[in-house]
């Protein structure tokens, strides 16, 4: 089965309520109308009448009669909102006119005071606003998951052909968000990952440490630092009790390859059918997606945001409306 479609029927009469708050954008009128009409979740679309009136026009559409849309610049909410958002920042020097200010000027951070605030349970963005205001959002609003100090993310990789192990998905991590996480800051990496593949997925998650060293197989700092994380993921799976396997460091067709696990992984608890990938940089784990991408022809979600306290998705700039709908099918899964 195509993997979005996967998520998506997944995602159906979830009940969650998803915001969006780039109603400003045309792609955005279409995708709420997709999500509404599939039934995957509820949403709130932030706009004033002028811009939904632009962005209907632009679209060729109306907004389904189920969004509900918020004007952020006269609703009562937004002095809630920059209330709660003063208080939370006013140990840095915020005042309540500047918090009231931040929310109108950058209406991501009116949507992740709403999740905040469990007015909404995700909120799917990007499509303007920049990756950096996507984070800056998460972090200052919502803040990370419980027992996480450190966002990530993730991409899910459907792939054309199963691995020798059969699995048809994949899940890559940390790809986009961290340039090079230190072996504690992995566990963080690790624990959001394994979370995202069941949520996503639904199958007891496989963790593999990736290095160019098979237990020890190679000396290096790098590898020492691999194989700490891979150590420590394992004692935190094990203290949450959480059903996962956890191995490494390993390399990638020791991971991926069973033949190849009994030869450099004997013993191990990974035995060549991983599907959680921990890559130890993000230059390595940016490259690889990229090449099973493009060279290999599979299917890239994301980056999928992880290790926040509740579900904000970034957007690339050139996305499609049909990206946003799957973005928010995504969303949902990660709060069921």
């Amino acid at each position: 089965m195509d993997l979005l479609k996967q998520i998506c029927d997944k995602a159906k009469g979830s009940g969650r309520t998803v915001v969006l708050p780039e109603g400003q954008d045309p792609r955005v009128i279409k995708a709420a109308n997709l999500a509404v009409q599939a039934g995957v979740a509820k949403i709130i679309v932030l706009g004033t009448p002028e811009e939904i009136e632009f962005s209907e026009n632009a679209a060729g559409m109306k907004l389904a009669p189920e969004v509900q849309v918020i004007n952020l610049v006269t609703d009562p909410l937004l002095e809630e909102l920059a209330t709660a958002f003063y208080e939370k920042r006013k140990a840095k020097g915020m005042t309540p006119e500047q918090a009231r200010e931040t929310l109108l000027k950058k209406r991501i951070y009116f949507g992740a005071m709403m999740l905040a605030l469990n007015k909404a349970d995700g909120l799917v963005a990007g499509s303007i606003a920049s990756t950096g205001d996507m984070l800056r959002a998460a972090f200052q609003c919502v803040g990370t998951a419980p027992g996480i100090k450190l966002a990530s993310s993730a991409f899910m990789m459907g792939l054309r052909e199963p691995t020798a192990a059969g699995d048809n998905v994949l899940c890559f991590a940390d790809c986009a968000v961290n340039p090079c996480p230190t072996a504690e800051q992995m566990v963080d990496i690790a624990l959001a990952t394994a979370r995202t593949y069941r949520a996503l997925v639904g199958k007891q998650p496989k963790v593999a440490f990736l290095s160019f060293s098979s237990k020890g197989s190679a000396k290096h700092e790098l590898v020492d630092k691999v194989a700490t994380a891979a150590a420590l993921t394992k004692a935190k799976f094990e203290e949450l009790g959480l059903d996962a396997v956890v191995d490494g460091e390993i390399q990638a067709d020791a991971a991926l390859v069973p033949a190849v696990a009994i030869q450099k992984n004997p013993g191990g608890a990974i035995k060549g059918d991983a599907n959680v990938l921990i890559f130890p940089d993000l230059q390595s784990g940016n490259i690889c997606y990229k090449l099973v991408q493009r060279l290999g022809g599979a299917t890239a979600l994301g980056p999928i945001v992880q290790g926040v306290a509740k579900p904000i998705n970034d957007l690339s700039r050139g996305c499609s409306a049909e990206d946003i709908f799957g973005n928010i099918c995504i969303t949902v899964c990660q709060t069921l």
